[in-house]
């Protein structure tokens, strides 16, 4: 039986023969991830091209994503960017493996950081600070770079799987210096009280939470309030998180802090986080998880636009 983790100890590894055929999977992740740099995105765009012919379900949620959050597109631009993001996507895939079990040496040669030192500065006074973005597919390699630079840790969402659970968790804390599982709030907010500095990305549905209704693109967005609640609990500093892939390199930017923030109302926080990360989105919209389905949750009245 695995070992309980904590947020900086991925436990002891499932190896029950149940579990074999996961670990095969990890296997095939693990040596993909040490494939060469430009394969891997010439393989990545290949998958992602098919991905979008094969899922028809997420291809159809990403078109309607694209549609209620670009309506000044034509309808041939908007499928152009539906192409280009599902090739994103499949390279995606292996920026993902590589950040976990693979070198980023390659991305090091190249990549561009810039606000570290501002940040440094606030966190010179003891106080936390919260990275804000959003589910980018280059989410997790644009992190591990930041690490180089900063003492980040990160919040997830567990694994139904105990194999990739343990082994993903296993692979962020390479270089995260702690992963807190979306339910443990309170060492995540303990973390922050402390003057740490903690990843998170509050742009998705997440049934059961406490959400308000605020714009995404000037859709009401079912949108969780923890960005709120996390500065008005523990003090710390709101920063987006802007980072994108522009051909082969990396440019990561951190933005000045969010000002007077917390307010006393959640929903026009949660209309200010939002409205940053839809900056970020529009600075490099491809790379952008429109597959998710960000508007399943509707207001009282209004119809789902997802089939």
């Amino acid at each position: 039986m695995a070992d309980a983790p904590s947020p900086t100890d991925a436990g002891s590894p499932p190896f029950a023969p149940r579990h074999w055929p996961a670990w095969s999977a990890v296997v095939v992740m693990w040596l993909a991830a040490r494939l060469p740099w430009r394969l891997q995105r010439w393989l990545g765009s290949g998958i992602g091209a098919l991905a979008m012919r094969l899922s028809a379900d997420r291809r159809e949620a990403a078109r309607t994503n694209l549609r209620l959050c670009f309506p000044e597109m034509d309808e041939r631009a908007r499928e152009a960017l539906l192409r280009d993001s599902f090739r994103d996507l499949g390279i995606g895939l292996f920026e993902f493996a590589r950040a976990w079990w693979g070198s980023v040496a390659p991305m090091r040669r190249t990549v561009r950081i810039e606000g570290v030192e501002a940040i440094e500065a606030i966190r010179a006074q003891g106080r936390g600070v919260l990275l804000v973005s959003g589910h980018f597919m280059t989410l997790e390699i644009c992190g591990r770079l930041m690490c180089d630079r900063l003492p980040l840790a990160g919040m997830y969402r567990r694994h139904r799987g105990p194999v990739m659970e343990w082994a993903v968790k296993r692979g962020r804390l390479r270089y995260a210096t702690a992963m807190f599982a979306n339910a443990e709030l309170r060492p995540a907010m303990r973390h922050l009280k402390q003057g740490g500095m903690l990843w998170y990305a509050p742009d998705q549905d997440m049934r059961g939470k406490e959400t308000v209704f605020a714009p995404f693109f000037g859709v009401p967005a079912a949108t969780i309030t923890a960005t709120h609640q996390f500065a008005r609990l523990t003090g710390c500093a709101v920063v987006p998180f802007h980072h994108r892939r522009e051909g082969a390199d990396y440019v990561l930017r951190l933005g000045a802090p969010l000002e007077d923030f917390p307010s006393a109302d959640p929903t026009l926080d949660s209309t200010r986080v939002n409205g940053a990360i839809e900056a970020m989105v529009r600075e490099a919209p491809s790379q952008y998880l429109w597959i998710h389905r960000r508007f399943k949750r509707r207001p009282e009245g209004v119809a789902p636009p997802y089939r």
